[in-house]
């Protein structure tokens, strides 16, 4: 595709010029979404009913508006250019996966990265490494293959990875710098550290309890006897026969 270029100050006309290219653009990013979503979904499906642990509590994805994209590829001096965007700008297409437990984020990464169409890019671990602030999350930017009616093209995908307890610092912190329009007192942003140190330490615990109350589950589990174990109790050949006597004479009457 050759590339197709905005002027800044007309952006609104440069877009409806070239609607059919950055419909195209931005369709290839949303069927990325299409494409990784499915993946999360057949996990998410597989554990609630074969397994006894899902570590998928809830997904979504979002897929950046143009205006959004513009204004982002203006803030960086990326050139309006598809091209130019493509390459520059990679958190188009995004996923958020949350997960119950800190074990939980780790694994829904090995089970997605497993995966032959998905290549990782980058992958930052701000869960053993939080930002100065205190933000925890796991981010993979990962590319997929996507087929369109003439072509294939990869296109990046950024994936969150975190727990709810993570998820709710992050939502509150979002809102909070919004606000303030990103000029915190402070005060604030001491608190907001300490809030996120406190959903770590609940992540922690959470995390401990669950693995305490599945060792007692496990241990507490016993296999349901078979026909000859019921033999070996006490008194069973008595009630088997007299369960046999009875079904014979039902089937005598």
């Amino acid at each position: 595709m050759t590339g197709v270029v905005f002027v800044v100050d007309d952006v609104p006309e440069a877009l409806l010029a070239a609607r059919d290219d950055v419909a195209r653009f931005l369709m290839s990013y949303k069927f990325a979404i299409d494409t990784v979503m499915a993946k999360v979904n057949i996990l998410n499906e597989e554990f609630r009913y074969t397994h006894d642990h899902n570590p998928i509590e809830h997904v979504s994805s979002r897929l950046k508006s143009p205006a959004s994209i513009m204004e982002k590829a203006q803030r960086r001096g990326v050139p309006f250019d598809l091209n130019e965007i493509r390459g520059a700008i990679l958190d188009i297409a995004g996923i958020r996966v949350t997960c119950s437990f800190v074990s939980d984020t780790y694994s829904i990464r090995d089970m997605l990265t497993g995966h032959e169409d998905i290549k990782v890019m980058e992958e930052r671990d701000y869960i053993r490494s939080p930002k100065p602030n205190g933000y925890r999350s796991l981010h993979l930017l990962v590319e997929t293959p996507v087929r369109m009616s003439d072509r294939t093209v990869d296109v990046p995908v950024e994936i969150q990875i975190r727990t709810i307890a993570m998820d709710f610092w992050a939502s509150l912190e979002h809102k909070i710098y919004y606000k303030y329009g990103k000029s915190v007192p402070e005060r604030l942003l001491d608190e907001i550290r300490e809030a996120a140190e406190t959903a770590n330490r609940l992540d922690v615990t959470m995390e401990r309890l669950h693995g305490e109350v599945r060792e007692q589950g496990d241990r507490a589990r016993t296999t349901l006897p078979g026909p000859e174990e019921l033999r070996k109790l006490p008194l069973a050949e008595e009630l088997l026969q007299a369960l046999a006597d009875r079904v014979n004479s039902e089937r005598s009457d």
